[in-house]
């Protein structure tokens, strides 16, 4: 259990979904697809080019993917609070209406005539009216808390196209290092494949230890549940590569 004085991540929590699925995609894709072909029988030289194109159609593949659907949700969501802003300027009391039941979710008792609570304020007028009545009378304030409300977004947790999708690129491109660079220095395809997979998995441990470190977990669960995919998906990538080879030779 953390300290009640630990730090939160900050700004950058929202980011937290494209660094890890960017590196763990460059490590555990790249590696299988390593696999497959070392399994086919390729050559070192030829090993290695297939890594390279991987590795580099990868990151650009995962930059676009996240920048189209980063805008696109942005986009998304900027309509429905032009709507909700349209909304409450022509349907006020409704949205106050709205509001009133939203206020439940967030704690906020509902009103009772024979209640003493210290929810109710001087004058008799509980902490719900109040709020009620403050939101009437500021049409900003009140779209503000209708989309964190209605839409569970605050401004601060939205997220840039283009942080998500150079984020992801770069770290794809990181991730796929490790079962690049072993073909670079060897002669033999399966001392590189052997090379790769301890790189791999070595990262692999370490990535599943820096994301604990972001979710307060375990480290160690989440170091070996990277570990255990990513050697599953190794061993069917070069199975198969193994009997596609002897189906076509």
């Amino acid at each position: 259990t953390p300290p009640a004085t630990a730090e939160h991540l900050g700004k950058h929590r929202q980011y937290w979904r494209d660094i890890i699925l960017g590196v763990n995609d460059g490590l555990v894709s790249t590696f299988l697809l390593v696999a497959g072909v070392a399994g086919g029988g390729l050559s070192t030289t030829d090993i290695l080019l297939t890594a390279i194109a991987g590795s580099i159609a990868g990151a650009v593949s995962m930059c676009a993917g996240e920048f189209v659907a980063t805008k696109s949700q942005d986009e998304v969501l900027k309509g429905e609070i032009e709507l909700e802003n349209k909304h409450i300027q022509k349907y006020l009391n409704d949205e106050l209406l709205e509001l009133a039941e939203l206020l439940s979710l967030i704690g906020i008792p509902e009103d009772d005539e024979n209640d003493d609570s210290p929810e109710v304020g001087t004058g008799g007028v509980s902490l719900r009216q109040q709020l009620l009545s403050y939101y009437s009378n500021n049409p900003n304030d009140l779209l503000k808390i209708m989309v964190a409300l209605e839409f569970g977004v605050v401004e601060e947790e939205r997220r840039s196209p283009w942080v998500a999708g150079a984020t992801s690129c770069l770290l794809f491109f990181l991730g796929s290092l490790p079962s690049v660079v072993p073909f670079a220095f060897v002669t033999d395809p399966l001392d590189g494949l052997i090379a790769a997979g301890v790189a791999t998995g070595i990262a692999l441990l370490f990535v599943g230890g820096v994301k604990t470190w972001a979710t307060r977990g375990r480290p160690l669960e989440a170091a070996v549940e990277n570990l255990v995919i990513a050697g599953l998906g190794g061993l069917l990538a070069y199975g198969v590569g193994v009997g596609f080879d002897k189906l076509i030779r």
